[in-house]
């Protein structure tokens, strides 16, 4: 019986508590879950491939490619039927191609929407980074997430956009993002719920991402197939085009 209280006992000194957690704790947990902060910085590229689904369970399906590389800079790619619709962003601003909606030529995005381009390319993330980035971080306690109690983490930004990060109370990893931002003055709330977790040179990533607004159907959904960290990405594949068509993305590796 002694040797089962003490052993509960160490159990519950080894992670933080629902009641005693700080912030400090629960960002060196995140922070070593995800890899450390030498994997997380060695992890220069990424190349996601897999597919993404619009609307309901048998909804809009297209093929998915993401690239990222420090720093700052995304590319994504939905594919079908030979049209393939693209969002950039070069580390200074984004841009599109949408031939979904008759746009086969690359437009610029306005900031607003080049924004959240700007924010998936960050590779570390607003918790890791978060006093490079400028963010002020809160802990909130918990909350419930689809029956599981989740550490609520607040993420001001510089520019007064905030996000509620929430995790996981066992692994301490990132299981929801709630994003509050202003689009052309009017107020944007999103959510992204992550899970499937797998390593990539090291670094735990979300493999299933499900987003949609906040409180109704999770309208798009991303299952990663196929993950490489490190590849080389030419800085050509992330700038507007020059000329008439986009660098097209290598094959995965």
């Amino acid at each position: 019986m002694r040797k089962a209280v003490a052993i509960a006992a160490a159990l519950a000194l080894g992670a933080p508590s629902a009641r005693g957690a700080t912030l400090e704790e629960l960002l060196a947990r995140n922070l070593e879950a995800r890899g450390g902060r030498e994997r997380i910085a060695a992890l220069r590229s990424l190349q996601l491939t897999g597919k993404i689904v619009f609307g309901e369970s048998d909804g809009f399906e297209l093929a998915w490619t993401k690239l990222v590389k420090r720093p700052g800079m995304i590319r994504a790619e939905g594919s079908v039927q030979g049209l393939t619709a693209i969002r950039a962003f070069d580390g200074r601003g984004g841009w599109q191609v949408n031939p979904f909606f008759g746009r086969r030529e690359p437009d610029r995005l306005a900031s607003d929407d080049a924004k959240p381009l700007a924010r998936d390319a960050d590779l570390d993330g607003p918790l890791v980074a978060a006093k490079e980035q400028g963010n002020v971080l809160a802990y909130l306690g918990t909350e419930d997430v689809d029956g599981t109690e989740a550490h609520k983490i607040q993420v001001t930004r510089p520019d007064g956009d905030v996000e509620y990060v929430y995790l996981d109370p066992d692994r301490f990893l990132e299981i929801r993002v709630e994003t509050r931002r202003r689009v052309r003055g009017v107020e944007v709330i999103e959510e992204r719920d992550l899970g499937s977790y797998e390593p990539v040179e090291g670094v735990l990533l979300p493999f299933s991402i499900e987003a949609g607004p906040k409180g109704g159907a999770r309208n798009q959904r991303i299952t990663v197939l196929r993950a490489a960290g490190n590849v080389p990405l030419d800085d050509a594949l992330f700038a507007f085009p020059a000329g008439a068509q986009p660098a097209p993305i290598p094959p995965p590796p």
